[in-house]
């Protein structure tokens, strides 16, 4: 494979890198948020990814919070939230998939070898980074991940414990190569907010990785991977707008 950087039409987001980075926290911060059935993976570690992709043809700006975990002894990475910033495809993920999916301001842009993003949600800017190419890593191997959702509707009755659609886990598998990968030298800022307590719930204690990655698309699979016990679950069921953070009675204030 040749290591040329990617090429298209001028303006064309299906060119658009993703912005990846990783950081490491506490393996008891992850637990905290993992429903019953699902647990840490090997290291405890936070993947945010920043994208500018076409969904149902149109951009589709947003913001991917996942924590590494495990379900039925696979390990991937289960989906706290995906901020973006087109309403449509809001509501019929959830329904959908059990996507996690809600409605913020995503600010995301390469100028020459500068790379800025910023995601606020409710007048809180919670995620900023700033950075540069620092290398070019070129093209590397094929490789398979797993991403966890989960998908359940509670009672209409409003009874405790009960639920209409029990909770299930989603399984979505996919597997890329990397076409091309530029990493970054730069600094992931996280800000407290009561509307995505990403900074309070996963604090950052050391920052992995960040760089700009352009996939290749080989095979993605969304499949029903199994039940979780509904009474454990129970209260993971109340959560933040449509995110996984756990909510509270009232909501944020």
């Amino acid at each position: 494979m040749s290591d040329a950087q990617p090429q298209g039409n001028p303006g064309d987001i299906l060119n658009w890198p993703m912005l990846k980075i990783v950081y490491r926290t506490d393996e008891q911060c992850i637990s905290a948020l993992l429903p019953p059935g699902l647990s840490p993976a090997s290291e405890p570690l936070v993947t945010l990814t920043v994208y500018n992709f076409p969904v149902q043809n149109e951009p589709e700006l947003g913001l991917v919070m996942n924590v590494a975990a495990t379900y039925d002894g696979i390990e991937g990475d289960y989906a706290l939230g995906y901020a973006i910033d087109q309403e449509q495809a809001v509501y019929i993920s959830r329904e959908h998939w059990g996507q996690p999916k809600y409605l913020a301001d995503i600010r995301y842009f390469r100028l020459m070898d500068q790379v800025e993003a910023m995601v606020t949600h409710k007048g809180y800017t919670f995620v900023e980074f700033k950075g540069a190419v620092s290398s070019t890593d070129g093209p590397g191997e094929v490789f398979e991940t797993n991403e966890w959702w989960i998908k359940s509707a509670r009672a209409v009755s409003m009874q405790p414990g009960e639920f209409d659609l029990p909770p299930q886990v989603v399984r979505v598998y996919a597997k890329y190569r990397t076409a091309f990968r530029q990493t970054l030298s730069g600094e992931l800022v996280l800000r407290e907010s009561p509307w995505d307590p990403l900074a309070q719930s996963l604090p950052m204690l050391e920052q992995v990785d960040a760089y700009l990655w352009w996939p290749e698309f080989l095979d993605r699979q969304i499949t029903t991977a199994g039940p979780l016990d509904a009474q454990g679950f129970w209260p993971f069921a109340d959560t933040i707008g449509g995110t996984r953070f756990p909510g509270v009675q009232g909501g944020p204030k």
